[in-house]
Formats: C-alpha cells, structure tokens, sequence
C-alpha cells in the first residue's frame, strides 16, 4: 500500500488536515461538510435508499456482484452504461435528480477549485454507494459520462483508505487518502479519469453525530452529458 495520508500526526497526536492537491485537478478538502449537513443528507439516503428504485448490490457483466450497495438518482447506472430505468433491477424509472445536490455540488467546485469553477457545471447524475465494514471498491475509472466536469465524492460515516492513481492503468503510481467523515474530494482536468478505489473501511470509525452510526456512505456527483 502507498503512503497513507491520515488525521493523526506522529505518536498518534492529532494534526491539522488541511486541504491537498492530491494530483493535478483532484483536490481533498477535510471537513468540508458541517455535521448539520451530513445529518440532512444520512436522513435523505435513507429515504433514496427506499426506491423507486431501490440500493442494490449491482451484479457485474460476469456475473461477480459488488460489495458496495448503490442507488442512483437522476439516471441509473449499471455496467457500464445509463439509463433513466432500472432494467437490471425493478425496471421502474430512476428518482429525479435533486436540487439539494447540484447546489452541493457547485459549491464543492468552488471549494476545490476557487470562484468561478462552478461556472457551466450541471450535475445530473449521483451514485449513493453504502460500504460496510467489509466493502471494497475496486480501481476502476469513471468514463461512462460524455461531459469530462468534475466528480464530487462526498463522504460521510466510517473513514476510509481511498486509492487515487494514473490514467494509464490500475497500478501505480498511486496515493492513498484516508477520508473522514465530512470530508470533501474533487477531481478533474488532468485527473478526471484517473483510476481509484476503496481498498479498505475503517470501522468505529464514524461519528454518530451525522446520523450515521456504522458503514460509510459514499455520494458522487456527475454530469453525463446525455439526454433523454
């Protein structure tokens, strides 16, 4: 495993987490999100995560079925295509994309990136991913979207180990992020399809406080470029 950037400083100490510049265009902001928020949105989760189209674990091409569960707002994705219907799960149509996310999502650009980022940026799609304890993502790249904006990754609950890597393939070089709840990461331009994962959750890690007592809940925000 890379370098883990990590809260805890030498002897355990806590330090400052400051914002980073991961790679070029993928920036971590720490604490981005106030505890108030990730109450409001651990309470909406659960209300996604009742369907129309249910979370799901998504069974892959091959037949492997993901650890993670995922429910989608705005279009559905399965492997590895978007659709407005969920023909792998129910077939029912996909709850509409909500407002709440694309102001998050702009002013996340701004955050990362500094006024006038959010300029154009029209998120309509989110995957909201559930890891448990034991849940894992794999290096993958997020390429299914024709517009090449920014992806806003949200977290809240358990900390993880997130793997952000190359554009050229899943191996390194490669950087491990440890992201906390509240925690903000964006990444576009020149790492807009830079490979990443989750190759480990830390449980007990999360903060009861934001709704959310176990698991980790993982929202991304993109714009696909596509129309009905």
């Amino acid at each position: 495993m890379g370098d883990v950037e990590s809260p805890a400083g030498p002897a355990g100490h806590p330090r400052e987490r400051e914002r980073a510049e991961i790679a070029p265009g993928a920036v971590h902001v720490p604490g981005w999100l106030p505890v108030e928020r990730r109450r409001e949105l651990v309470g909406a989760c659960r209300e996604w995560a009742r369907g129309p189209v249910p979370m799901r674990r998504t069974v892959l091409p091959g037949g492997g079925v993901m650890s993670v569960r995922t429910v989608c707002l705005g279009w559905h994705w399965q492997p590895y295509r978007y659709t407005r219907t969920a023909g792998d799960v129910n077939g029912a149509r996909v709850a509409p994309f909500p407002g709440l996310l694309a102001e998050l999502g702009r002013a996340a650009l701004v955050a990362a990136y500094g006024d006038g980022a959010a300029d154009g940026y029209a998120p309509d799609a989110a995957l909201v991913n559930f890891y448990d304890g034991a849940a894992r993502m794999g290096m993958h790249q997020d390429k299914e979207e024709r517009s090449g904006a920014p992806v806003v990754s949200l977290s809240i609950g358990d900390t993880c180990v997130f793997r952000f890597g190359n554009t050229g393939s899943r191996n390194r070089p490669y950087r491990d992020v440890e992201l906390v709840s509240g925690d903000l990461f964006v990444f576009g331009g020149p790492s807009r399809f830079a490979f990443h994962g989750v190759p480990r959750v830390l449980p007990g890690t999360a903060d009861p406080a934001s709704g959310l007592r176990s698991g980790r809940l993982n929202i991304t925000l993109r714009e696909t470029g596509l129309a009905d």
